[in-house]
């Protein structure tokens, strides 16, 4: 009988849903397949990857394909109000004729060594270069979160920040808190997260802020409940900035786990930058142009958001941006150059290492032109596919004489290249064609030997935390764990 009352509902759905995606779903991949083949013309990693995965998943291929498979290079994201971008244009234009015609006048001799470099992202990422700043590094979770709260509380006119991830849970709101306090008292607050990074905040801990007269607002968020098709297009970053002239850059997110709380993950190894001075500009443009695009209010161009700094004339800063509505990949086109540009050691930190072929084939001529390159990532990683993506890679490299080092004392998130001891990319973007592509992302670009020296320092110290892989060990894995690196390893570009 009870097979009876079942016949009705085969017939009537699953009898013709089942037509429907043996007829239609190759039809719809095909289509698929012509638009990213023709029309979006993405890099042949890329483009391959997703045609593999509709052709041998149709169904599965077809769903991923609709949420995460949008290309937002050829969408207007951002703009600028008139006033700011001639500002912004101004100031790159006089910089740039100057580096063309080399009188422009480095503080530090050290960083003309760059001068290339800065040419570049000068043009690409539309950031000139500020000398005039101090920077304090930070590599502890819960130093940074402490400096973060002190510098909310000596604020006076506005706090701006964006974080991936703001955790609902004790640091969560500490940080409400914090930022209540000074709405009440009249400081114009105004927080920024991404509606997939902090996919388990709630109204009720963040009503007090809105309450007091703050604002908040999510990037990209679901239209419709548990539905983003911009869900593969996160913002990455991670900015706060205190009355224009105090900000924060880096890979800590506001959570438990990123103070090292959460005894499953354990010690949280990240790196994040304090700076005073000039570069804070850069980091409150970034900022209004994602409150822009979060909250459609754009904020206009004050002097009071940009005001002006005392000399410290200590460290060069380029604050370079990249995200899936551009095609430059200005990150990642800034690492290649620094790679290319290293005489004696390259060390490199970062939670996923899933390179393309661009910067894989730079660390891996510069370690076999004698060049010391240094790869650290953790021993544990926290999502198992791109863990097996990660140790793929890393066997070109060992096999070309650079050295990897496995980080056993909790979980490396770091971010951070340095090149000679001379110059250093600290920010948000991992090592992966995620970060490369499809996330907003944000880096510092540091010039000169003060913060390159003591993340040299940094990375060395880390190293006694680490088991050095080898060769050898490499080439002992298990058989069906090489089979998993190699499937991942196909899969790479979309991870």
């Amino acid at each position: 009988m009870m097979g009876v009352r079942w016949l009705p509902f085969i017939d009537d759905w699953v009898v013709p849903v089942w037509k429907f995606i043996n007829n239609w779903i190759p039809v719809i991949n095909l289509l698929f397949a012509a638009v990213i083949i023709f029309l979006e013309r993405r890099n042949v990693g890329v483009t391959w990857a997703w045609l593999m995965l509709l052709l041998l998943l149709p169904l599965i291929g077809c769903i991923i394909y609709i949420f995460i498979g949008q290309n937002l290079a050829r969408q207007k994201v951002y703009r600028l109000k008139p006033r700011m971008e001639r500002w912004v244009r101004e100031e790159l234009e006089d910089q740039r004729v100057a580096i063309e015609n080399e009188t422009y006048v480095y503080h530090d001799p050290v960083v003309s060594n760059f001068r290339h470099l800065i040419y570049m992202n000068l043009l690409s990422s539309v950031s000139p270069l500020t000398q005039n700043n101090e920077v304090t590094l930070l590599t502890d979770g819960k130093r940074k979160f402490e400096m973060l709260l002190d510098k909310i509380d000596q604020a006076q006119q506005h706090i701006h920040l964006l974080y991936y991830k703001v955790g609902n849970d004790d640091t969560g709101r500490r940080l409400i808190e914090a930022l209540t306090r000074k709405a009440k008292e009249g400081v114009e607050v105004r927080l920024l997260y991404d509606d997939i990074g902090s996919l388990d905040i709630s109204r009720k801990l963040l009503l007090p802020l809105r309450e007091a007269g703050g604002s908040v607002y999510s990037f990209f968020p679901s239209k419709i409940p548990y539905l983003n098709f911009r869900f593969n297009y996160r913002n990455h970053r991670k900015i706060a900035i205190m009355d224009g002239k105090i900000g924060f850059i880096g890979g800590f997110n506001i959570g438990d786990e990123y103070l090292g709380l959460n005894k499953k993950i354990g010690y949280w190894r990240d790196t994040h930058l304090m700076i005073y001075g000039d570069a804070v500009h850069r980091l409150q443009i970034q900022f209004m142009r994602d409150w822009d695009v979060a909250s459609n209010q754009t904020l206009s161009f004050e002097p009071v958001l940009f005001p002006e700094m005392r000399d410290v004339a200590r460290t060069a800063v380029q604050v370079v941006s990249s995200g899936p509505n551009s095609d430059k990949q200005q990150i990642k086109n800034g690492y290649i150059k620094m790679i290319f540009q290293a005489k004696k050691r390259i060390y490199v930190q970062t939670p996923y290492f899933v390179p393309d072929e661009g910067v894989l084939n730079a660390l891996r001529i510069a370690a076999l032109s004698g060049i010391d390159v240094r790869i650290m990532i953790p021993k544990k990683g926290d999502h198992r596919l791109v863990q097996w993506a990660s140790y793929a890679h890393i066997g070109d490299l060992l096999r070309a004489g650079a050295k990897c080092y496995l980080y056993e004392k909790g979980f490396l998130h770091a971010k951070t290249i340095v090149v000679d001891g001379e110059a250093a990319a600290v920010g948000t973007a991992n090592m992966d064609n995620r970060s490369f592509e499809l996330n907003f992302e944000i880096t510092a670009f540091l010039y000169g030997t003060d913060v390159a020296s003591r993340l040299e320092v940094t990375f060395e110290r880390d190293m006694q935390d680490c088991t050095l892989m080898t060769c050898e060990s490499y080439d002992c894995r298990n058989k069906l764990l090489r089979a998993a690196e190699s499937v991942a390893r196909l899969l790479s570009p979309i991870l």
